[in-house]
């Protein structure tokens, strides 16, 4: 299946979507977004990287800032943080690039302001990015990696069958949803404390807390 060009949906998505499929449709269908501390680190972070303008050699490495993308196969568009390439031998999996001379494997890197996480979240964002570069330029990127901020450290991720079937099946489930224009129903996870959106999502459990101690101690204040 190919999607066309007026169905195509936000590639940086497939992250929320992995995290909260909730969060997503109140992001990208509702059109509802609410700032804290974890956003606004992001946000400063990309600032500096995602500079259109940006081309710089490190060695033998071409660094490419904010590279638009696009597969239609997996119905998502969208702008990298970094592509690196590679020099490589010619070949059928290689590109060439008009300023650079020689052959090339890009190498897609996506920054996050954090630190690395136990589940894939970061790493569907990073594969979704090396399948749009694929189909675009009909090879096979391997590898990537995600820079954290707060380790100021990479971690490579390999792009192996397991992860790309995650990628395919969260872009579909995320065209479902979007077709549908139903938010998912909010369900209470640990997680939800790290939501920027936890206000919209769940007003009343994110205030009950506050609430409770509020009149508590206020209460205890009006008695003693």
């Amino acid at each position: 299946m190919y999607y066309e060009e007026d169905d195509m949906l936000m590639l940086s998505g497939i992250q929320h979507f992995a995290f909260c499929p909730r969060q997503w449709a109140l992001i990208h269908i509702e059109q509802q977004w609410s700032e804290n501390l974890l956003t606004i680190e992001g946000q400063i972070m990309h600032r500096h990287v995602d500079e259109p303008s940006y081309r710089q050699k490190m060695g033998d490495i071409v660094c490419l800032r904010a590279v638009s993308i696009a597969s239609r196969e997996l119905g998502l568009y969208g702008i990298t943080d970094l592509v690196e390439l590679h020099p490589a031998p010619k070949s059928s999996n290689t590109i060439t690039h008009p300023r650079y001379p020689g052959h090339w494997l890009p190498y897609p890197v996506e920054y996050k302001h954090g630190r690395s996480k136990r589940d894939n979240t970061d790493a569907v964002q990073l594969c979704a990015q090396a399948m749009c570069l694929e189909e675009q330029y009909s090879i096979r990127i391997s590898s990537g990696a995600l820079y954290y901020g707060e380790s100021k450290s990479r971690e490579e991720v390999e792009f192996d069958d397991a992860l790309r079937s995650e990628v395919r099946a969260l872009s579909f489930q995320m065209h479902q949803v979007f077709a549908s224009c139903k938010v998912p129903h909010a369900e209470k996870m640990p997680r939800c404390r790290r939501c920027s959106l936890m206000d919209i999502c769940m007003p009343q459990s994110a205030h009950t807390a506050s609430a409770s101690s509020y009149l508590k101690r206020n209460l205890y204040e009006e008695t003693t």
